[in-house]
């Protein structure tokens, strides 16, 4: 694994896990730039001729899950932009960012994400059912939203992806802990 001019740790995991909190405490201990793909994607999907507005109109058009499907591209292109563009970083990345049904569009962001030092996946729980009822109670309360959408649970979804396992270097479970307890577990190794 080359690792040099790489992200110094990317973090992954389903919406409501805490990656952008965690991410922001983590990057502060180690005086790190902190990047969230979700804030400065718009600028890669671009490239690729994406955007947030053109999403929704595909969504009104075929649904989310279709939407999602065709929107792949954009999001591993924003991935290996992130990667190549934030060294020495501590990065969020969205959800949907490590989850694709091409598998040209995993092979993208997996080959990104192989050059970093360390890709953590952040979970509240080990338990899958735990994990699924607290990431939608946050996702409820946080934004108004349960991420079931068209009958596809989107939650439960990401949680369960498979394309997020062989990615990461090790996977987090925060419980009930506070981010700065969960950062100073990370850091320290555990």
């Amino acid at each position: 694994m080359n690792t040099a001019a790489a992200p110094w740790m990317v973090l992954v995991g389903p919406a409501g896990a805490g990656k952008t909190v965690l991410g922001r405490e983590i990057a502060a201990r180690t005086r790190r730039p902190f990047v969230d793909l979700d804030a400065v994607a718009d600028g890669y999907y671009a490239q690729v001729g994406w955007s947030l507005d053109r999403l929704r109109e595909r969504i009104a058009a075929v649904g989310r899950l279709a939407a999602e499907a065709e929107w792949e591209p954009a999001r591993a292109h924003a991935v290996a932009c992130a990667v190549a563009d934030h060294p020495d970083a501590v990065i969020a990345l969205g959800a949907g960012h490590t989850s694709y049904t091409d598998p040209r569009h995993l092979a993208t962001a997996r080959t990104a994400l192989s050059r970093c030092r360390e890709v953590v996946r952040v979970l509240p729980s080990a338990d899958r059912e735990t994990a699924l009822a607290v990431l939608r109670e946050r996702c409820t309360a946080d934004k108004g939203r349960s991420w079931i959408v068209d009958g596809h649970d989107f939650l439960a979804h990401w949680l369960d992806d498979p394309g997020a396992g062989p990615v990461t270097t090790r996977t987090v479970h925060t419980g009930d802990e506070t981010p700065d307890r969960t950062a100073t577990r990370l850091l320290a190794g555990g």
